[in-house]
Order: structure tokens, then C-alpha cells, then sequence
């Protein structure tokens, strides 16, 4: 009589077949014999009977061609759900076993010739409808049942899963245990038992010379991997000029919210300073889709996810006015209208974005006003439609046609409105990055970098001359005999 506590250890390969006492007590008998399959195990069998029975008790496995390997598969369910009702893309899908299945020649090359098939047949759709990736399963089982009452599929449990793919990569389910803790089975029952059980990597080690030459193996597919995306990208990238710093960014106008109408859309424009410029393609306005707004929380929401893309470049002219005066970055300009069933439209708000200066993604929320005339402006805004709009968008900030010193606003009334939600990623590209480091680790912003190398180097280069005597001052008076520094501290 075996412990309570029973302990086991059985070493299995891979698609090795161990048989529980269910399948000893099933394939015993030639009237469960069914398929080629059924045969071979009661050959097997028997045999097994013959040479003392097997050494297995408790442990046993599954292969990839049982009949638990193809229900397990089908029977997956989709959600976590209790009483799941498949739907009838998952009962389409469930019929698609991820084998290894023969593709015919015949349709393979047709393909070349003919896009369109007009009957295909089921072969076709499951090789070439779904990715299926040829995969062998193997489970390894034990029967928890109590002593004496072995061979009952109630008490059977999955202890792990190993899979192998047409790619040749091996999944195991749970992992090896390593340093972790016993996995652990509790059943439910009177007595309620407790099983723990560990999954080591019993596989013999691979010798030093086959993993070099496996290395080796990989090192060059790597190597042609490589040099074949080197010749896709090239080698062959555009620099901008000396005193040029190219900015791109790839925007996304991402939502607004908090405005009085719904069916929003906005327009933008950007506005290139002095010294910028851009391709004669590129476009520097757009126009989003109409978006209705749902209700988030407090505020009505329309999410555009509008993307644009622009390219500027600026270039340094005149390289000592630099410190004195710092280039003006590009502006953002835009504005927020409605859209009505009536197709009437209304202006919603104004707002501005300086780009960011520096590089990476920015997530940006800018308030936006619009203007206010009194009553009877706002009664023609309710009723009719339309809206006082400004005929200068640039008024938001400086008007391009202000040359004055000092900009009055006094008089003109506006209403705070919602907000705007951009997301931009920047990418600066100059050959001012490519400076020394010690000289790049002082510049704080690329606007530093762009101009005025030589007074800054120049002021560096005094700088650390200073330094350089300042040491050798120090090691000089180190080097002095301390008799000579005391009688000279002291005679001062």
C-alpha cells in the first residue's frame, strides 16, 4: 500500500506515449477498437502487459494525434463567460486546427496566374483564409484521484502543455518551475486534496561545438537580414545644409471639447516666420471631418484623430545678429465651427500653438475664445446661423500686418469657449547636432545650437583658459615648500 502523500517522477519526451488506466482499461478490449490509431494502442498494450505492465502510475500523456489533443482544441472557449454561446465567426474558426496540413502544388501555382478562385474548396480556404501555422501538442496529465479509484475521467488534469510551431518555437504551459515554488491542484471533494507538482527541463545539454555552429547558423541569417533592409532603406540620407535645422512633425488634432454645438470641425493653418520656408508641395492648411460629440464625464467630446504631416526648414542668415534677437518659431493657428442640420455654421472658437522647440511627442491643450457683439449678434447666432468671425485668423496673436510697437485690444469682447487637443511628434534634424560633445553638452536647446557658434566657442575657450591657469596656480602653490607659503601668509 502506497503513502497517502504519493510521490512520483517520470521523465517524458517529446510526443512519448504514456498510457492511463483509463486508455489500459479501454484498449484492453478489441470491441473499443475502432480506428488504425485504436489498434496500434491495444498492440501496445498488450505488449505492455506482457513485459510486467507499465511503470507509470499516476502521470501519463496525451500525443497530438489523441482524441483529448483535437477535443481540447474545439472545445476552447473565447471569453471567461459561464454559459458562452459561440458566435458564428468562433464555430467557422473552430474547424480550422492549426495542423500540419499537405498544401497542393496545384493551387499554389495557380494563384500565380488566376487572382480570383470561384471555388474554392475547403483545403484552399483553411491554407489560405487563416494564418495557419502548422503546430504539434503534446499534454502531459495526471490522475488525481483517490487511491484504488484510478482510471475515472473525472479526476484527470492538465499539469502542462507543450507546443511546437512550423517556426520551431517550443511553448510550455506553465513554465518550468526553476527557482519559482510547487505548482498546485486542489480538487474539490469531501477531502479536499491538495496536489503540487514541478516541471523541469530534463533535455540532455547541447555541446559547445553544435551551439557555436548553431550561432555561427544564426550570426549569418542575421547578417543577411540585415544587409537586406540596408538595401531597402539605402545609405544615402539627405543633410541639410550648415546653419540649417530642418523640423518635422507628425500632428494629430485628437479631440475638442466643452463647446456649445455639436457637428464640429476646425480649420488650421500654420505660419512660417522669416527664415523658414518649406517645399512648394507641402501643405500647410487643412480642414478635419465633422465630428459629433458624445458625452465624456462633464463635457460633450468629438474626437477627430486627424493626422497632418509638415516639413519645414530654417535657415541662419546672418549669424552674429543671433544672440541678440532669437528666431520666432512656426505658429499653429486655428479655428473650431459648427455644423447644423440646417447646414448652417457657426465659429466655435480661436486659438494658436507655438510648435515645441524641443524634440519628441508633445500632448498640447489649447483653450480657444470667439468674439462677442452684444444681443443681437448672439440672437442671429441662435436663430439664423453665422457668427462674427475675425478676417484675420492671425489676430489671435500679432496680426502678420501689425507693424507697430504696441498692440491695443481695448474695446474688443470675447467668450472663453472649449479646448483643442493636439498630440505632435517633432523631429529636428541639423548638423549642428553633430558638434563636439563637450560643446553640445552646454547647449541647452537647438535654438542655442543654430547660431552664434563662434561667440560661443570663443567665450568657451576664455572660459577654459581661465580654468587651465586657475589649476596650474594651484599645483604651483602646492609644489611651494610650506615654510615658504607660512613666512609669506605671515609677512602679509
Amino acid at each position: 500500500r502506497l503513502p497517502e502523500d504519493e510521490e512520483e517522477e517520470v521523465e517524458v519526451g517529446w510526443q512519448e506515449k504514456l498510457f492511463s488506466q483509463f486508455e489500459v482499461d479501454l484498449y484492453r478490449n478489441e470491441s473499443a477498437c475502432q480506428t488504425p490509431l485504436d489498434w496500434q494502442y491495444h498492440e501496445e498494450i498488450r505488449k505492455l502487459e506482457k513485459a510486467g505492465g507499465r511503470k507509470n502510475c499516476r502521470i501519463f500523456t496525451y500525443t497530438d494525434h489523441d482524441r483529448f489533443t483535437n477535443l481540447e482544441e474545439l472545445c476552447q472557449k473565447v471569453t471567461d463567460l459561464d454559459h458562452e454561446v459561440p458566435s458564428y465567426l468562433v464555430e467557422r474558426m473552430a474547424n480550422v486546427r492549426r495542423r500540419r496540413q499537405d498544401r497542393r502544388p496545384v493551387e499554389a501555382s495557380s494563384l500565380k496566374s488566376k487572382i480570383i478562385t470561384w471555388e474554392p474548396s475547403e483545403e484552399f480556404i483553411k491554407n489560405n483564409h487563416v494564418i495557419n501555422t502548422p503546430v504539434q501538442t503534446m499534454y502531459i496529465m495526471g490522475d488525481l484521484g483517490p487511491y484504488g479509484k484510478l482510471g475515472h475521467r473525472e479526476y484527470e488534469n492538465v499539469l502542462c502543455t507543450i507546443k511546437v510551431d512550423g517556426n520551431g518555437v517550443i511553448t510550455v504551459k506553465p513554465d518550468f518551475n526553476g527557482t519559482k515554488g510547487a505548482y498546485r491542484i486542489e480538487l474539490d471533494g469531501e477531502k479536499r486534496e491538495v496536489w503540487e507538482y514541478t516541471v523541469e527541463n530534463a533535455s540532455a545539454q547541447v555541446q559547445p561545438e553544435e551551439e557555436e555552429r548553431e550561432q555561427r547558423v544564426f550570426r549569418e541569417l542575421y547578417g543577411r537580414h540585415r544587409d537586406y533592409l540596408s538595401g531597402l532603406v539605402g545609405s544615402d540620407f539627405e543633410m541639410p545644409l550648415p546653419g540649417t535645422l530642418r523640423l518635422l512633425v507628425n500632428g494629430e488634432i485628437v479631440s475638442a471639447q466643452g463647446y456649445e454645438y455639436d457637428n464640429l470641425y476646425v480649420h488650421f493653418f500654420l505660419e512660417l516666420p522669416n527664415q523658414w520656408s518649406s517645399s512648394p508641395f507641402q501643405q500647410l492648411s487643412g480642414v478635419t471631418q465633422t465630428c459629433a460629440t458624445k458625452a465624456v464625464g462633464w463635457d460633450n467630446v468629438a474626437y477627430f484623430c486627424y493626422p497632418f504631416t509638415v516639413d519645414m526648414f530654417y535657415t541662419q542668415e546672418d549669424e552674429g545678429v543671433f544672440p541678440y534677437s532669437l528666431p520666432q518659431w512656426p505658429v499653429l493657428y486655428f479655428e473650431v465651427l459648427s455644423l447644423d442640420f440646417w447646414q448652417r455654421y457657426r465659429v466655435e472658437g480661436y486659438g494658436s500653438l507655438v510648435l515645441p522647440t524641443c524634440p519628441g511627442v508633445h500632448m498640447l491643450t489649447i483653450p480657444t475664445w470667439r468674439p462677442v457683439l452684444g444681443t443681437v449678434a448672439e440672437m442671429r447666432r441662435f436663430f439664423i446661423g453665422g457668427s462674427p468671425e475675425l478676417e484675420d485668423l492671425t489676430y489671435v496673436r500679432i496680426p502678420s500686418t501689425f507693424k507697430g510697437k504696441r498692440l491695443s485690444r481695448f474695446g474688443f469682447r470675447t467668450e472663453t469657449t472649449g479646448s483643442v487637443t493636439f498630440r505632435l511628434c517633432c523631429l529636428q534634424q541639423s548638423k549642428a547636432f553633430l558638434e563636439n560633445s563637450a560643446l553640445r553638452q552646454r547647449m541647452q536647446s537647438v535654438l542655442d545650437r543654430l547660431g552664434g557658434f563662434s561667440q560661443q566657442s570663443s567665450v568657451y575657450n576664455v572660459l577654459e583658459a581661465f580654468q587651465r591657469a586657475r589649476r596650474r596656480m594651484q599645483e604651483a602653490r602646492e609644489s611651494l615648500p610650506q615654510d615658504l607659503i607660512n613666512t609669506s601668509a605671515s609677512a602679509v
